[in-house]
C-alpha cells in the first residue's frame, strides 16, 4: 500500500510503498487494533506542525501522517468485535468508544521501520486503534465523514461546548482555513450576530460570506473595521485558528466585557504573547482566555448528532473543501495550506 511518510523535518513528505509489520501469521492487528482501507483524508494544520517538528515528534521519525479520514474496516484484531468488519467509519484523533490499542502501529518499507501512532489517514490502508473509529451510515458523503474526524467536529465542539455561544452574541473568527470556515458555519448555526471573519487573504471573502459571515476583514487594513462591526462594544466570542502571537495580541483587546477567547491554533514552541493593558481583562464580569483540544468533541456521542445536522440541511460542505488531490499530490496540498490559499484540502486514495 502507498503512504505519505515524514522522513525528515522541514522537508517534503515521501510517498512510498509500505506494509504493516505482521504481528502473527494470520493477523496484522494486535489487541484493540483494526485494519482500515482509507477512502479520503483531510490535510490539517497539525500536519504542518509535525513537518516543522513542533509536536514533539522529531524523536519518532520516520512516521505516517494524517488524523481525519473515512474508510472501510477490513480486519479486526483481538478484543475488537468482528461485526465491525465491512463497516464504514470516521477516523478521528480524539478518543471515542471501543478498545484502546496497547501498542501503536508499525510499518516497514524495505529495511526502514515507520511509526504509525493510534491513527493515520494519509495512506491507502492503516492499522488504527478501535477507539479512533466511529461507524457512520453508508449514505453520508466521504468528505463530510473525513471532516467529522477533526476540522468540522472541532469547529462545532468549540462553538457549542467551549465558547458556549448564546443567541445574538457577536463572534470573531481569526483565520479562515479549513477549521475557520467550519467555525463560521458553526457560529451561524448558533444564531450568533454578527459573525465576523478575519483573514489576510482577500480572496476568501466570498466563501466566508457564503458560509454565514456578515463581515470580512483583512487585518492588514487595521482593526478599526473590526471595532465598527460590533458597535465598538467588543466581541462576545473570539476564536483564533492561526496560532499567530501577533493575531492574539491584536484581537484579545477586542473582547467585550463578558468576552471569551478560545485558542484553537497553537503558537510555536517557545513563543509567548502579552496582553496589552491587562486591566481590561477585569472589566464587566471578567473576561476569559482558554485553549481547546478539538473543541472537546466526543466522537461516539457527537458525530451521530452532526450527521443529523447534515440530514436536516443545516450543515453544508459547499465552499469548505477548496482542493481535491491524489495521494501522489500530497506535497502540493501541503504547500497550499502553508500559503494560506486553501480551505480544507481533501486527499482521495482511490
Amino acid at each position: 500500500m502507498k503512504a505519505a511518510v515524514l522522513t525528515q523535518l522541514n522537508a517534503p513528505l515521501s510517498v512510498m510503498e509500505v506494509e504493516p509489520v505482521q504481528q502473527s501469521y494470520d493477523n496484522l492487528c494486535r489487541n484493540g487494533q483494526v485494519l482500515v482501507d482509507v477512502i479520503t483524508s483531510g490535510i490539517c494544520g497539525s500536519q504542518l506542525q509535525e513537518i516543522q517538528g513542533n509536536k514533539g515528534n522529531a524523536a519518532f521519525l520516520p512516521h505516517m501522517m494524517g488524523h481525519e479520514g473515512v474508510g472501510i474496516v477490513r480486519k479486526t484484531g483481538p478484543g475488537v468485535s468482528v461485526q465491525l468488519e465491512g463497516k464504514r467509519v470516521v477516523m478521528h484523533w480524539r478518543k471515542g468508544a471501543g478498545a484502546e490499542a496497547f501498542q501503536t502501529a508499525r510499518y516497514q518499507s524495505g529495511a526502514l521501520t515507520i511509526g504509525g501512532g493510534h491513527v493515520t489517514t494519509l495512506c491507502e490502508s492503516a492499522i488504527v486503534s478501535a477507539n479512533r473509529l466511529t461507524v457512520v451510515p453508508d449514505d453520508v458523503p466521504d468528505e463530510l465523514c473525513a471532516l467529522l474526524g477533526c476540522g468540522l467536529s472541532t469547529a462545532l465542539g468549540t462553538v457549542e461546548q467551549e465558547a458556549q455561544v448564546k443567541f445574538g452574541e457577536s463572534v470573531l473568527i481569526v483565520g479562515c482555513g479549513g477549521v475557520g470556515l467550519n467555525l463560521i458555519q458553526a457560529a451561524r448555526l448558533a444564531c450568533a450576530f454578527p459573525v465576523v471573519a478575519m483573514d489576510v487573504i482577500d480572496d476568501k471573502q466570498a466563501v466566508c460570506k457564503k458560509l454565514g459571515a456578515n463581515v470580512f476583514v483583512n487585518p492588514k487594513h487595521g482593526v478599526d473595521k473590526l471595532r465598527e462591526s460590533t458597535g465598538k462594544r467588543g466581541f462576545d466570542v473570539i476564536i483564533d485558528t492561526s496560532g499567530s502571537v501577533e493575531a492574539l495580541e491584536m484581537t484579545i483587546p477586542l473582547l467585550s466585557d463578558n468576552g471569551r477567547y478560545v485558542m484553537v491554533g497553537q503558537p510555536k514552541p517557545g513563543q509567548s504573547f502579552k496582553v496589552e493593558g491587562a486591566l481590561h481583562m477585569f472589566s464587566g464580569e471578567g473576561k476569559r482566555i482558554m485553549a481547546t483540544q478539538g473543541g472537546r468533541f466526543m466522537p461516539s456521542l457527537d458525530i451521530p448528532r452532526y450527521v443529523n445536522l447534515w440530514r436536516s440541511g443545516l450543515l453544508s460542505l459547499d465552499g469548505v473543501v477548496s482542493h481535491r488531490l491524489s495521494l501522489d499530490e500530497i506535497n502540493e496540498g501541503i504547500k497550499l495550506v502553508v500559503q494560506g490559499q486553501a480551505g480544507r484540502v481533501m486527499v482521495h486514495m482511490r
